[in-house]
């Protein structure tokens, strides 16, 4: 049986992240991908994704973007970036090996992992699969209730939906862009939301990446347990932009409340839309805040930009919300649900998770001694499922995997009972 230190399970950013940090250890590892590195960002978005952080940010340190610095890169690129990279660091990636199964080994340290190539024995385990691993459909429309559903991660453009409309379920990054694309390929839209945050894209000259690293939000904690997947409205298409919910009805999209229920034919919707819209509004508005009284403190030379504190009035959609919806009589013929992912970790047979299935871990350290992980949402802070957040996640974990090999290599006490006996 063939025999390291750490198996890394996956090949995307997280995993990259993690072998470049193994390697600088010294620590003997394998990456082990199903398919091709960051094969998400090639096949598992739709065709005109792009980055939502600019290049100069949302990147490893070590390595620049080959497009303009302010670019938001497209996913293709991204994808090339990390086979790059991986390259530029020689690591030590196997593709097309698929983990079935990982198992602590009986009265001893170290897991049995199971491939589709075989069997390999390793002292650490680091599951780098991220955040995106089983797409998330709530139980409310019965398959079989008419028009086509699909999750996002199958969107791929407009022309693969049938005709009619588009009911676009999820309001954060993916479903806007998804829901302003196809009104734009003259699909008649309806977008369901809940609460969000909505940060500017840019504000007085400077990306709204920026503004959370010079305000200190990149740091901040998790809001909490069960609240980790906080919806943010914030889009890097088209050269990026803010999102503004109410521009995009007054361009004829049907906003509408969260999804509620459904019978006969009808789906319901929670009278919550404009409370939802107010409250995306005050985060935005507090970012402008903020930003303001960063500049007026530190004596910035930024311009002014007045008419970014405008909001649009209330458009009908909005002080007349629909509370249920006829799919037949709207000509629904495709329910697409951006409603996110729900971690997917049944290949590992430990008891490290709580009953959600979600890790149990202090920063991506598993209960489970020698069990780590990389790329979950919020795993130390906001900036932990970003690619830059990824990187300093990956190096904590090498770093506490380099600590647990020193405490299992100390003999000492050990040793001079031996010796004296």
């Amino acid at each position: 049986m063939e025999c390291t230190d750490t198996v890394v399970v996956g090949g995307g950013q997280a995993g990259i992240a993690m072998s470049e940090h193994l390697s600088q250890q010294g620590i003997a590892h394998i990456v082990l991908e199903r398919d091709r590195i960051a094969e998400r960002w090639r096949t598992g978005r739709w065709d005109s994704l792009v980055a939502n952080g600019p290049a100069w940010h949302d990147r490893f340190p070590n390595r620049a973007f080959a497009c303009d610095a302010d670019a938001f890169p497209d996913k293709e690129s991204v994808a090339d970036y990390f086979v790059a990279y991986a390259e530029q660091i020689a690591a030590p990636v196997r593709t097309g090996v698929e983990v079935q199964e990982v198992v602590p080994l009986e009265g001893r340290a170290g897991f049995r992992v199971t491939t589709s190539d075989g069997q390999i024995e390793a002292r650490h385990v680091v599951a780098a699969t991220g955040p995106f691993q089983r797409p998330a459909i709530p139980p409310v429309v019965p398959a079989d209730a008419g028009p086509l559903q699909m999750h996002s991660n199958t969107y791929r453009n407009p022309e693969q939906l049938p005709e009619g409309a588009v009911l676009v379920v999820g309001g954060g990054s993916s479903g806007v862009q998804i829901a302003e694309e196809l009104m734009n390929a003259g699909r008649k839209v309806y977008l369901s939301m809940g609460p969000h945050d909505r940060p500017p894209r840019r504000y007085r000259g400077r990306d709204n990446v920026w503004w959370l690293g010079v305000l200190g939000k990149w740091n901040a904690d998790s809001p909490g347990p069960g609240t980790e997947h906080v919806t943010i409205a914030v889009s890097g298409a088209e050269g990026g932009k803010t999102v503004d919910f109410r521009k995009l009805a007054n361009r004829g999209m049907t906003l509408l409340g969260m999804t509620a229920g459904y019978h006969a034919g009808k789906i319901t919707f929670a009278p919550d839309l404009k409370e939802n819209l107010d409250k995306g509004d005050a985060n935005y508005l507090s970012v402008l805040d903020e930003a303001d009284a960063y500049i007026a403190r530190h004596g910035l030379d930024l311009p002014q930009e007045p008419e970014a504190r405008e909001i649009p009035a209330d458009p009908e959609c909005v002080t007349n919300p629909i509370l249920e919806l006829d799919l037949a009589e709207a000509g629904v013929g495709t329910i697409l649900w951006a409603t996110g992912y729900a971690f997917d970790f049944g290949w590992i047979k430990a008891d490290a998770f709580d009953e959600r299935g979600s890790p149990i871990h202090q920063r991506g350290v598993s209960c489970e001694h020698g069990l780590y992980f990389v790329g979950l949402p919020w795993q130390s802070r906001r900036g932990s499922s970003f690619i830059w957040g990824v990187w300093h996640d990956a190096k904590f974990i090498a770093d506490q995997i380099a600590i647990q090999r020193s405490y299992a290599a100390y003999e000492g006490m050990a040793r001079r009972v031996t010796e004296e006996a």
